[in-house]
């Protein structure tokens, strides 16, 4: 039987991530997914690298690094950049203190202050009369996800000789045994990335992080034909969202006022992102509910406060919903992820945040580092 270096649990960007850190170490490498194709958070989302916003200091850093990951294996991975920046609207007096706060700390690199009229040249479709300025952010980076994390894990297994096993469970690990419903599998190191799987690996230890679930809404909105979105769009909604805005003092009026006027919408965890996909079409969300078990319904009336902070900010006449879905990631209260180290040569790796897509490059080369110093 083949023996590896390491060994994968989950095909998510998380592990995904992991086996390309791994591989930039010289490491042999097998990744192990229950699923036959990847189906999980890492493809129910945006697809949206973001770096402005993520809370500041390492989260932040980390997204900076991630970016730039994305940026080189890409176009190796024939993986399509859709779009790359990022323009926050300010629609209520209270967000401009919020954005040139932002300005002024190390963040604020990359990104300036824009008038209404500015803003617009980026993002034509952008109501210039319902906003008072806008943050523009070059640092982000918008790709497919559906299309680029099979893309990635295909580049993973033929350029770098990652091996994958997938519709397998992994049933137990006590290294260098690795129990799975295929067989028993030999590794000198694992990464359990189990996503918003709680109870089938280590179930003590996850628990202890008292994680829970956030299931969103997202949709595809199809504006007219040849519409041009220009860079990736937020409102209001994001600055009170976002911990690199929200945690900052100048927010706390900009919240109080969000609390008032858009009580629903903080009660549903709605805040805007809109980016734009090859075909023209609009990814636009999203909502935040918590709970242990996510119940599978998606109500109307979530979309339509998404919508109704959507056609707030950008003028889509014609535009129609075309596709609708919902997707589970793990959630904690007090951390953004967490690494767990059962043994010297084990980590549990689990983003608690939403943040997967953004962070994930640079968690694993902080976690190889661990591993392998």
């Amino acid at each position: 039987m083949k023996s590896y270096d390491l060994a994968i649990v989950g095909a998510g960007i998380v592990g995904l991530a992991h086996a390309l850190a791994a591989r930039k170490k010289g490491l042999s490498v097998i990744v192990i997914d229950r699923d036959a194709a990847a189906n999980g958070a890492s493809i129910r989302n945006f697809g949206f690298v973001t770096v402005t916003g993520q809370e500041r200091g390492q989260c932040w850093q980390r997204a900076m690094r991630s970016r730039d990951i994305w940026a080189d294996v890409a176009p190796q991975a024939g993986i399509q950049v859709e779009h790359r920046g990022l323009v926050v609207a300010a629609q209520r007096p209270e967000a401009l203190p919020v954005l040139e706060a932002f300005m002024a700390t190390e963040m604020g690199e990359g990104c300036q202050m824009l008038t209404p009229a500015e803003a617009q040249r980026i993002v034509p479709a952008l109501k210039a009369d319902q906003i008072l300025g806008a943050l523009h952010s070059t640092h982000e980076i918008r790709v497919e996800s559906r299309d680029a994390i099979p893309k990635l894990a295909a580049w993973l297994q033929s350029a770098h000789g990652v091996d994958f096993l997938r519709s397998t469970m992994v049933t137990a690990i006590d290294l260098p045994h690795i129990d799975t419903s295929s067989g028993r599998i030999h590794a000198n190191m694992a990464v359990v990335c189990p996503g918003d799987d709680f109870l089938t690996l280590f179930p003590d230890r996850i628990a202890a992080y008292n994680v829970t679930k956030c299931k969103l809404h997202m949709m595809r909105v199809k504006p007219a034909d040849g519409f041009q979105l220009g860079a990736a769009v937020m409102s209001d909604l994001g600055l009170a969202r976002y911990n690199g805005y929200a945690l900052l003092p100048e927010a706390a009026d900009l919240k109080a006022r969000l609390a008032i006027e858009r009580a629903d919408a903080l009660a549903n965890g709605v805040h805007l992102i809109a980016v734009q996909s090859a075909d023209g079409s609009l990814v636009v969300g999203d909502s935040h509910h918590y709970g242990p078990t996510p119940d599978p319904f998606a109500p109307q009336h979530v979309d339509d406060l998404i919508l109704n902070e959507l056609h707030e900010v950008l003028d889509l006449p014609g535009a129609h919903v075309v596709e609708r879905w919902t997707g589970i990631y793990a959630s904690a209260a007090d951390r953004l992820m967490f690494i767990d180290e059962p043994a010297n040569n084990l980590r549990i790796v689990m983003v608690t945040s939403g943040t997967g897509a953004s962070t994930a490059f640079a968690i694993a080369e902080d976690v190889m580092e661990g591993l392998i110093a």
